[in-house]
């Protein structure tokens, strides 16, 4: 099974969701079973680590998003990928336009799945630190259940 979370730019939201989504698969003794990958829709920052800001806020949870690079969704995603996870309507918009007819992955919006009271994560890019703190928040939630929901898939 793999799931790819995507975000526009690949270094704040998706590349979180990731590290969490790993992190919470080893704690559930799911790691081996489930590959967990991110992607963004725009490519200014393709092959550059995840932002400093994201990595630290993440480190202090006890998340390491230091091995991650940035990288375009790509429509080969569509057939390798179970689950493509949206951060926002406009990346799913996005993702919807890239989408082959004959793709095998489900899209969805991340937080509205995964019954927030939001939809959507907020892009923290531009905001300060509690910004990040948030988004890590709402991922953390919104992870805890996708777990159970991976579980009950294999």
């Amino acid at each position: 099974m793999r799931v790819l979370f995507v975000c526009l730019g690949n270094i704040c939201r998706s590349p979180t969701a990731e590290g969490v989504l790993r992190h919470k698969l080893r704690e559930a003794g799911l790691a081996g079973q489930i590959e967990v990958a991110s992607a963004g829709t725009g490519d200014w920052h393709v092959g550059k680590a995840a932002d400093k800001r994201s990595q630290a806020a993440a480190k202090l949870r006890g998340y390491d998003l230091s091995a991650q690079r940035a990288r375009l969704v790509s429509r080969a995603d569509f057939a390798t990928c179970d689950l493509i996870l949206a951060m926002d309507n406009s990346n799913l918009r996005n993702l919807k336009a890239l989408q082959p007819a004959k793709g095998k992955a489900e899209l969805d919006l991340f937080l509205r799945r995964y019954a927030s009271d939001v939809d959507e994560v907020p892009d923290p890019y531009y905001d300060g630190d509690q910004g990040f703190e948030q988004v890590l928040d709402l991922i953390e939630r919104a992870s805890d259940l996708l777990v159970i929901e991976l579980k009950g898939r294999l």
